[in-house]
């Protein structure tokens, strides 16, 4: 019986360090989208858009972009590889027939759920940098605050977005 206790307790705590790592792909993932963020940023305000008057104007353009191309890329990333396990998963349940949704609906409720998601951590981050900043440095408090929100988004995404399909 103590044996049976001993090995579950090892195999819990062998998920748990298992799921670390989808933590860390959802972290680099995080950081491809900030480069794809910064890089279409810069190209759309300095050549795409450059017709456009107004410095301002043109940046409400660029920013709305350079975030949408972001947000598809992290999203594309995480479905097909931090969380590939679940898509697995999910096909399987599709070829049985048992899947609630499939194709393109499931594609567009994980895409809506995750821009969700994200907007909300960018809330939980801008609201938590804003608060800390009156009793810390702005740039602890936004290291702090982005730390928290990237917790918040990885959960809201491995319970909401990809969260394990039920099975019938």
């Amino acid at each position: 019986m103590n044996q049976n206790k001993g090995l579950q307790s090892h195999l819990f705590a062998l998920l748990e360090w298992a799921k670390g790592f989808r933590y860390i792909k959802f972290g680099l993932v995080g950081a491809s989208g900030t480069v794809v963020n910064m890089a279409l940023l810069y190209f759309s305000q300095e050549v795409l858009f450059a017709s456009i008057d107004g410095p301002r104007t043109r940046l409400y353009a660029s920013l709305a972009l350079a975030i949408t191309v972001a947000t598809l890329n992290n999203f594309t990333w995480n479905r097909l590889w931090t969380w590939a396990d679940r898509l697995r998963e999910l096909a399987a349940l599709t070829h049985q027939g048992q899947a609630p949704q499939s194709g393109f609906a499931l594609y567009c409720t994980q895409f809506g759920r995750y821009a969700i998601a994200s907007w909300f951590g960018i809330a939980l981050q801008y609201g938590l940098t804003l608060w800390l900043a009156h009793s810390l440095h702005y740039m602890v408090a936004n290291v702090i605050a982005i730390l928290i929100a990237s917790v918040s988004n990885f959960l809201a995404n491995d319970r909401w977005t990809f969260r394990r399909q039920p099975r019938f």
